[in-house]
Formats: C-alpha cells, structure tokens, sequence
C-alpha cells in the first residue's frame, strides 16, 4: 500500500507510532500498520457480512495482546513453567453516546502448578501497572476488574 498524506506530513505504515486507515466502500477500511494490515469493518445492516473487525473491541485486543505479551515474557523469568496462556477480555459499554468501554474485566487463564500463583500474580501486577501502556490508558476511562485463573480456579487480583 502506498503512503498516504497526512497534515502535509508522509505518514510510512511501518512507523512504530503511526497508521494508515484507508476507507474502502461502506464501513470496510484497511488498517496499515507496522508493514501489516488489518480489516475494519460494521454492518449497515443486520445481513451485511462483516469484512473486518471492530474497531472498538480493537482496544480490548490491544489490552489483552499486551498484558499477553507482558506476562509471556515475565513467567520464565520468573521460573515459571506453564502450558498455556490465555486472556479472556469482555467490555461493557456505556448506555449513551458515544459509547464507551465503562468497565472492563480481563480474565489471565493460566495453567501452571499453584505453588507458582504468587509469581503469577506478580506478573500479572506488573504487567498491569508498570508496563502495559493500554491497560495504562484504558484505566483512565474505564473500572477494570483484574482475574487470574489457574487450572480452573479463579480469583480477582
């Protein structure tokens, strides 16, 4: 895709910090970003095929691709032997326009013995406090409610 002009400034989609969003047709536009793409799209109608996704649940991706991202790297520095890793994010949104994510609860499925929950807490902690920037900025707007679960139990941290 080529570059596109922005504020008399060439914006590249493999700035770090920077993005394209070229429309399409309808509500479908591609997203560029970092030399990757993505598809975003509504329906106009309750029968249209959706050709991308939200862009609003994008920022629950982001929060859960980042605490991810965190925690993947802190468990094994923390000696941490894990099978999987999952994050499970639900927004609710606001009654009124525009409507806004007022409340959020991301769920950290891990499966690791619980002799390590308090490594995975830790993590868990750091990540939402000193490293996850959009957890950091979606703070700011919304309650987020914070869960571990490990090997099926879980407990809000």
């Amino acid at each position: 895709m080529e570059n596109s002009t922005y504020m008399n400034e060439i914006v590249k989609p493999t700035d770090a910090n920077a993005i394209v969003v070229d429309w399409t047709d309808n509500y479908h536009f591609i997203a560029s970003q970092q030399g990757q793409t993505i598809h975003l799209d509504s329906k106009v109608n309750p029968e249209d095929e959706l050709r991308g996704v939200s862009p609003k649940q994008l920022l629950l991706t982001g929060l859960g691709g980042c605490m991810g991202m965190d925690i993947a790297g802190l468990l094994p520095k923390m000696r941490v032997p894990f099978s999987k890793l999952s994050l499970e994010v639900t927004g609710t949104l606001a009654e009124d326009h525009p409507k806004y994510y007022s409340s959020i609860v991301v769920n950290i499925v891990v499966d690791a013995t619980e002799e390590f929950r308090p490594q995975v807490e830790s993590a868990v902690h750091k990540s939402r406090d000193k490293y996850c920037g959009v957890s950091a900025m979606l703070s700011k707007v919304a309650d987020i409610e914070y869960r571990i679960t490990l090997n099926g139990s879980t407990a809000s941290v």
